[in-house]
């Protein structure tokens, strides 16, 4: 049988917990009918509709509370550090649909206009947010004051102890707060660890529960001391508090703080695909939609960059170069030519320079604008590129003398999507020649921030920034 998730809220604060949320039922409650009582109070000729439909009224916020409810929004979580916006945005609108359907199938507020029901609806989106951004500011006002739902020690002063205690001094909430660690080697260690009182001994742990002092012990004893562990857990479970056992940090680290089941056991997962579901659908609509657009209007100016260049030197309008795509697989990558043709370098073993000789004039300005990167976006509409990743390199470019796959090596993580024209290294001022390991590095790291962080809104905003960026750099020639 299936166990069930142990809640970790104390328990000696079970009726503050409760109440609080009751409370935060209750504003909510209020929050999704508040806009509606105005608009039927104060802009509405007929004096009598308040009357008529606050019984209505107080059924909708009550169905909206348990709407809220179903979908998680008064979890544990609501005493954690997020914002929730998201979250709350879903629950409200799910809500609000059932006021839809009362106000168009069974004719219910048909006082309130379009436009007011749109008002409401937003005005108590807005209230939300203000109310979980007070929340948030009393949630940290109380631990400032060291009020905790949980009073936690760390049992074992361990490497693993001392990482635990870093990361929750990064990541505390109200939820937990740890006072300090209990280790049997007292007098073989310093009194401060990882910034941190040293409480005492085993015995003394058994004292600070047995005076309340204490309700959450976190465990993070070597793994490979089962017996010893065994010993403490039986002896602890015999007291009125919270036993925790500590993952190893170093995986929890690597896990990215997500955890899956495999056949009803709990593992860290240390890597995702990084689109999945209909991801994948969402951002190559995206690409089709964006490209397309695209060629439609930048194709005056595509048709009058390459009769300049076939003008300004001999050889094709187009320059081809085999580059790494997704999944580390070769693709073409079309460019408007910027070398002179017998110059070119296909693999790219030596990076442009400023001052280059082998770029023509026409080249060099195309490259500073990238008005040489446009014909990629038939790359996106073939499928092989997206409009925006990673951008994709050529095979043999190299970073101070080293390839760029043994400069850094996180390197090939950026071929899990597929490359872009644009991406958030480039707007943050990272295109052009990288002279130097630090530049590849710091490419990467926001490469791979990109993939962590994927959504089409993300994708909107680096090509918002793409045109401000490209028009006032100065790395790229």
């Amino acid at each position: 049988m299936r166990s069930q998730p142990v809640n970790s809220l104390l328990l000696t604060h079970t009726s503050v917990v409760e109440y609080f949320l009751f409370g935060v039922r209750l504003v909510h409650g209020v929050t999704c009918i508040l806009p509606g009582l105005l608009i039927l109070a104060f802009w509405q000729d007929d004096s009598g509709a308040l009357k008529d439909y606050l019984a209505v009224l107080m059924f909708f916020g009550f169905i909206g509370i348990l709407i809220f409810q179903a979908m998680g929004v008064y979890s544990e979580a609501i005493f954690t550090n997020l914002l929730r916006f998201r979250l709350m945005l879903f629950a409200w609108t799910s809500a609000f649909c059932l006021l839809l359907f009362m106000h168009q199938t069974l004719l219910l507020f048909n006082y309130i206009s379009g436009i007011q029901l749109l008002l409401w609806y937003a005005t108590s989106f807005v209230l939300f947010g203000v109310e979980r951004l007070i929340l948030l500011m009393v949630f940290q006002r109380l631990m400032q004051k060291g009020f905790f739902l949980q009073n936690a020690i760390i049992l074992g002063a361990t490497e693993n102890g001392q990482r635990l205690a870093e990361y929750l001094e990064q990541n505390q909430d109200i939820r937990s707060g740890v006072s300090g660690f209990i280790d049997d080697r007292i007098g073989r260690m310093p009194m401060t660890v990882a910034k941190l009182p040293l409480l005492g001994n085993s015995g003394d742990l058994e004292r600070l529960i047995r005076e309340e002092k204490v309700t959450q012990v976190l465990v993070a004893l070597p793994w490979s001391a089962e017996n010893r562990m065994d010993d403490i857990i039986r002896e602890l479970r015999r007291l009125p508090v919270n036993v925790l056992l500590v993952p190893d940090m170093v995986a929890f680290h690597h896990a990215r703080n997500r955890i899956t089941e495999v056949a009803n056991l709990p593992m860290f997962n240390a890597s995702d695909m990084p689109l999945s579901g209909w991801s994948p659908f969402y951002k190559r609509l995206e690409d089709m939609l964006l490209a397309s657009i695209a060629l439609m209007v930048l194709a005056p100016v595509m048709l009058l960059v390459a009769i300049t260049i076939k003008l300004d030197s001999p050889g094709p309008v187009l320059f081809r170069q085999k580059r790494y795509g997704y999944n580390n697989r070769l693709i073409e990558v079309c460019k408007f030519r910027s070398m002179h043709q017998h110059q070119a370098d296909a693999n790219a073993e030596q990076q442009t320079t400023r001052g280059d000789s082998r770029i023509t004039r026409v080249g060099r300005f195309i490259r500073k604008t990238s008005l040489d990167e446009l014909p990629q976006l038939f790359n996106v509409l073939g499928g092989s590129m997206s409009m925006v990743g990673p951008r994709p390199h050529a095979t043999a470019t190299k970073a101070a003398g080293i390839l760029f796959e043994e400069a850094v090596e996180e390197y090939m993580s950026r071929h899990r999507v597929k490359p872009g024209i644009t991406g958030l290294a480039q707007i943050n001022g990272y295109r052009g020649e990288t002279d130097t390991l630090e530049k590849i590095e710091k490419r990467v790291e926001l490469d791979l921030e990109y993939i962590e962080n994927w959504s089409v809104w993300f994708d909107l905003y680096i090509l918002f920034r793409t045109v401000p960026a490209v028009l006032f750099t100065r790395e790229a020639f």
